[in-house]
């Protein structure tokens, strides 16, 4: 009986790979007239679909001459609306094109799925009339969003204090720093929110509320040297950002020199959002294989997800001195059969001027043998060479990186574990040549 079971799984799994492509292939067939009116249209070019009708309630509108113009629209598949249903984070892939520059890839994206940008429209309407539905436009001047006229000079902690990961726990100085850096004004550079139009005030208070990845990507910019994709610009309710590369899990059966090399990467990047010169800890609180890309060209990774990031001061901390400030804060390892799990302490984080997370986020669901992503487990730095699996020191680090068994073991292993990759870079390309 068991002999027969591979095989009735088989015939099962090939059934249902049948009905998938007859159930899109019916599909296609109600949806031609709509299928030919898609590759003919240009919907970027449309104010409703990019919900540019519903400003000051959207995320900008620097790039929207570009929308407009017609010099940003969707590659082939993201031209058919009926696959909408499969993109439920509403990220797109479109062309962008200058007259001299010629054509580029981007990413569009709406920053958030379709029930959760309906969610903020609904909030935005109790708060200002009671009802689940209203004009839009005229009830987000009786918001929280409003709040804050030409009269107000500064973004203070205490009107934006938990609003986002971004904010959970912000300083006058980092919030100085989104003003002052704010790309969807014309007048970008100064730190007084009085220099901001109404409506530009709105638009950034919106978006640090519902997502604040732009603001992210805007405040610690990859031109300076921070591992994130560069943002370009928003139309209404759509952001584009650089397109970096295919997803880090492109990457997960590649050989292993290139694994080690990326894997080098990230912990360089845990590095560097801990510890810098800026004093700025950016603490990763979602790491899995979708949020980062591989650049084709030279190889680098960069983080495309900033939704989820925790800034902390820790200038401001050293100065305010909160209890146990300057003691060690280790995460508690968390072994769960779910993906990506993590387990931290926002509070620890905001508190703590040395803390270990970004180490221990990206050796447990990047690294380790404790990483889960779409089934499989084993991590990126999975069946490594006999003869370095026969020397035990990376599943050693690695396991103290990710469940250490000393006291502040995590600190010295990801030191020790960079350094053990950085060597296996070296000796690769020493082989290479």
């Amino acid at each position: 009986m068991l002999r027969f079971l591979p095989l009735k799984l088989g015939r099962l799994y090939r059934c249902l790979k049948l009905l998938l492509v007859v159930g899109l292939f019916v599909i296609l067939l109600m949806n031609t007239h709509n299928l030919f009116a898609s590759f003919q249209k240009n919907e970027l070019t449309d104010r409703r679909f990019i919900n540019l009708n519903k400003c000051p309630a959207c995320f900008g509108t620097s790039w929207c001459r570009k929308f407009m113009n017609g010099q940003v629209s969707f590659e082939t598949w993201g031209r058919l609306r009926f696959l909408d249903v499969f993109n439920v984070k509403n990220v797109y892939f479109a062309q962008y094109g200058e007259p001299r520059e010629g054509t580029r890839r981007v990413v569009l994206k709406r920053l958030g799925s379709n029930q959760e940008l309906a969610d903020i429209d609904q909030k935005i309407c109790k708060r200002a009339t009671g009802r689940p539905r209203c004009d839009l436009i005229q009830a987000i001047y009786k918001t929280e969003f409003a709040r804050l006229n030409g009269d107000v000079r500064l973004l203070t902690p205490e009107v934006v204090e938990g609003w986002s990961d971004l904010v959970h726990c912000p300083s006058q100085r980092l919030l100085d720093r989104v003003v002052r850096r704010y790309a969807e004004t014309k007048d970008s550079g100064s730190f007084l929110l009085k220099n901001l139009k109404d409506t530009e005030r709105m638009q950034l208070l919106m978006t640090l509320a519902f997502n604040p990845e732009p603001l992210v990507l805007q405040s610690f910019p990859s031109d300076e040297g921070w591992p994130f994709a560069k943002y370009l610009g928003a139309c209404g309710r759509v952001v584009a950002v650089n397109y970096v590369g295919e997803e880090l899990w492109s990457f997960y059966n590649a050989p292993w020199d290139k694994r080690v090399d990326l894997a080098r990467q990230l912990m360089d990047i845990a590095e560097q959002l801990t510890n810098n010169d800026f004093e700025f800890a950016l603490y990763l609180l979602d790491v899995s294989f979708d949020n980062f890309a591989v650049g084709p060209r030279d190889g680098k990774v960069i983080v495309v997800d900033g939704e989820n990031v925790l800034v902390a001061d820790k200038r401001l901390i050293k100065q305010n001195k909160p209890e146990n400030y300057d003691v060690w804060y280790e995460s508690r390892f968390e072994d769960c059969d779910k993906e990506a799990c993590l387990s931290f302490s926002k509070e620890s984080l905001c508190n703590r001027v040395t803390v270990d997370h970004n180490y221990y986020a990206v050796c447990q669901n990047l690294l380790s043998r404790y990483a889960t992503w779409r089934g499989t487990t084993g991590g990126l730095l999975h069946d490594p060479p006999a003869h370095i699996a026969k020397d035990g020191q990376l599943e050693a680090l690695l396991d103290e990186c990710t469940n250490p068994k000393k006291r502040y073991g995590r600190f010295t292993a990801a030191k020790e574990l960079r350094d053990y990759l950085t060597q296996l870079v070296a000796a690769s390309s020493v082989t290479a040549r």
